[in-house]
């Protein structure tokens, strides 16, 4: 008997509606904001995430899924989503025309990692990537529509803000945080990243490096006078905004092309998986991987997460939908052939195939969750009329064949 691969999920229809629902709300709240969907392929040539992402990275060192194919070509699945957009923005050379280009992108990403509630091999995720503005505006604007995201699914969740300055800012703070953690007790993985990226020690999980980092230098700092500005003009803007934002000058994110803001969006609902989502501006990426000097900032959100918070949207979406057709022999041909219109109408519309009883069809009806159920039989077909159920409070109806499509497709809950 095959088993699923560990760390990644069958979604059977009840779960999959609900991913459905939250992609809906990503692509409705995305376009509101004038983001156009960008779709890449799910695997790309290994080379692109070892440079973007960083070869220090943890990404790229412990969890990317890599493989040859049959022309001995290194690829790998994408373990995050914002290489290969700025990838085909600049392949399809989509900085010559208007700026700021914004995209957004759903779909499911792949890192090893240990599975857990919360952590999957196969993740989704809903991002946006805003190309072409480097003022404090873009990254407000970024920002906003996360936060808009879980508020809209009634997701409780905390903004974690931070600066990681500039080139010019790091290098000096590096030089201070690397004089500081030189010959105390961190864990051995930090040890080698103490001299290839040593801010990846501030994002480390274990307990030693938690202890030593509490009296190392802070960032902020750090700041040179225009990536200070910077940040004040983005703080100034969620104020203007009424987004309420924690500082933390050890959020430095898990990506080597990260600069000056980045943000995480937390939740105390998960234990250990506090992360929902994040992002920050990432202005040198575009020309690492051949555009242009383009400025850019953007996010990415963990679908899994959301939905395993259960957040009350989804509740509202799972209610009864639907219309049942409860029909019998020899009526059953006419009745389909009557009400078969609606499904042209949009109505969403399920009838009996195994030539159930009456009592057992509305059985089905029930438990297919249908809002309504249309009753034909022989009797009704002569008389030319319908019964119409509720089945949330049990009220039925009569209604005329020649008027039926039309009056039922105008039905609460039946799209």
């Amino acid at each position: 008997m095959y088993q699923i691969p560990r760390g990644t999920r069958d979604f059977l229809p009840e779960q999959a509606e609900r991913f459905r629902c939250l992609e809906a709300a990503a692509v409705r709240l995305a376009s509101q904001y004038g983001y156009g969907e960008m779709r890449t392929p799910i695997f790309e040539y290994s080379e692109l995430f070892e440079r973007s992402v960083g070869e220090s990275t943890d990404i790229v060192e412990k969890e990317m899924y890599t493989f040859q194919d049959r022309g001995e070509r290194s690829l790998t699945l994408r373990p995050e989503g914002t290489a290969g957009v700025v990838r085909a923005f600049v392949e399809h050379k989509l900085y010559n025309g208007p700026l700021p280009a914004k995209y957004f992108y759903f779909g499911p990403m792949f890192r090893y990692e240990k599975p857990q509630a919360g952590r999957y091999r196969q993740l989704w995720q809903f991002g946006v990537e805003l190309l072409g503005a480097d003022g404090p505006l873009a990254d407000v604007e970024v920002i906003a529509l996360g936060w808009q995201y879980y508020r809209e699914l009634g997701v409780e969740a905390t903004l974690v803000l931070n600066s990681i300055g500039c080139r010019q800012c790091r290098e000096e703070y590096k030089k201070a945080l690397v004089a500081y953690l030189r010959g105390r007790e961190i864990c051995k993985l930090c040890s080698g990243r103490l001299e290839r990226n040593p801010l990846r020690v501030l994002d480390c999980k274990e307990d030693s490096c938690q202890r030593e980092l509490e009296g190392a230098p802070r960032i902020s700092q750090y700041l040179c006078p225009a990536c200070q500005e910077h940040f004040e003009g983005v703080k100034a803007g969620l104020a203007g905004l009424a987004i309420p934002y924690e500082l933390d000058d050890r959020l430095v994110r898990g990506l080597d092309y990260y600069n000056r803001t980045t943000f995480e969006y937390k939740t105390e609902q998960l234990g250990s998986q506090d992360a929902l989502g994040g992002g920050g501006r990432y202005d040198g990426l575009v020309e690492l991987v051949g555009g242009p000097s383009i400025p850019a900032v953007g996010l990415a959100l963990g679908i899994d997460r959301i939905e395993l918070m259960d957040p009350p949207a989804l509740k509202a979406a799972e209610g009864r939908r639907g219309v049942w057709l409860v029909t019998m022999e020899p009526a059953a041909d006419k009745a389909i052939s009557l009400v078969h219109p609606l499904r042209q109408q949009g109505v969403m519309l399920q009838y009996d195939l195994l030539g159930r009883s009456f009592k057992a069809q509305f059985k089905q009806a029930d438990r297919s969750n249908s809002r309504w159920t249309l009753i034909i039989g022989p009797d009704d077909l002569e008389q030319g009329q319908a019964v119409l159920k509720d089945m949330e409070t049990g009220e039925q109806q009569q209604l005329a064949l020649e008027t039926l499509v039309q009056l039922v497709s105008n039905l609460e809950g039946v799209k």
